[in-house]
């Protein structure tokens, strides 16, 4: 009889089985090659060192949405500023793992900076003095070059970001992942687990057809045992910066984030404001948080980074 390990993606044909390491679903696998060596029922040697690594990495907090376009990496840019700028004391690192559309660079405001490779390791590159970020963007020879990998290739970068960053001691590292729950997600989290990964932040918009796909994430997380930390909803409302008048630009048609959360019994931590002001932001690379302290977008952000830490500082006391 094959042996499905713990948590193997769907149709895994086990390690035991003649297919192992070679079936169609193998493809893109982390283990693939031990499966198929026959050496399956030996722990995968990036596990030792990823916990080496990341040994004094407080949280890791995976950034999740199954649908695209729904400014993930955005919420991952605002949280991080949020975090460093709202707790001083506090060092946090962001990992872009979005291979193919490395946006981090640029919304951080440090496109064009080059990674250093000491016998430490690779050392990120900080944006603040307690901010610091990793991305395959920082390694292309130009921004505009196209990453045209497949699923085994991704999977390595992603394992050589967690075992080659010296990130020093942080207390946060988000990890901002690529839309859907494919194989760099499934890669993360098996490599992520063994080292105490603390859990997830899930991005929306209201309508329906994100809700959809955000619905499949949460099926995901629940899936692959990863606990959920909380909904974040993005460009819930807009409100004019002139008249201050509110509207519905992607309407919630049955209830948005609120109503998903409550019917899957999931935190809802908050709504995010559109502000045309925050995209030319992130356009720019700079903090919106220092351009706008006072705007609604902020205020609902501070908010939903005091739930963040409360929860992930519950669950680690």
């Amino acid at each position: 009889m094959s042996s499905v390990p713990d948590n193997a993606p769907q149709h895994c044909p086990g390690t035991q089985s003649e297919e192992a390491g070679k079936a169609s679903a193998c493809a893109g696998c982390p283990n693939q090659n031990i499966c198929a060596s026959g050496d399956a029922s030996l722990p995968d040697p990036a596990i030792p060192l990823i916990q080496h690594r990341l040994a004094n990495v407080k949280h890791k907090i995976l950034i999740l949405s199954g649908k695209g376009g729904v400014g993930k990496s955005t919420v991952t840019s605002l949280v991080g500023h949020a975090l460093a700028s709202k707790y001083p004391d506090a060092n946090v690192g962001i990992l872009d793992t979005d291979i193919c559309g490395p946006s981090q660079p640029r919304v951080m405001g440090v496109r064009g900076e080059m990674v250093h490779n000491s016998g430490s390791g690779w050392s990120p590159v900080y944006v603040t003095d307690n901010l610091s970020l990793m991305s395959i963007g920082f390694l292309l020879g130009r921004p505009d070059d196209a990453v045209i990998w497949r699923g085994p290739k991704k999977n390595g970068m992603i394992k050589q970001f967690l075992t080659e960053v010296d990130w020093g001691e942080l207390d946060y590292l988000l990890i901002d992942t690529p839309p859907g729950t494919s194989d760099e997600h499934i890669s993360a989290v098996q490599y992520l687990r063994a080292t105490g990964l603390t859990g997830a932040l899930v991005v929306t918009t209201p309508q329906e057809v994100s809700l959809l796909d955000v619905r499949k994430e949460l099926q995901f997380c629940e899936k692959l045992n990863v606990p959920v930390i909380g909904v974040i909803e993005n460009m819930s409302l807009f409100v004019c910066p002139n008249c201050k008048t509110r509207s519905e630009i992607f309407p919630a048609t049955t209830g948005g984030a609120a109503q998903m959360c409550i019917d899957l019994s999931v935190p809802m931590l908050g709504s995010l404001p559109l502000d045309p002001i925050l995209a030319r932001c992130c356009d720019d690379g700079r903090d919106f948080l220092a351009e706008l302290p006072a705007s609604p977008a902020v205020t609902a952000l501070k908010d939903i980074v005091d739930k963040v830490v409360a929860t992930v500082e519950k669950t680690t006391s």
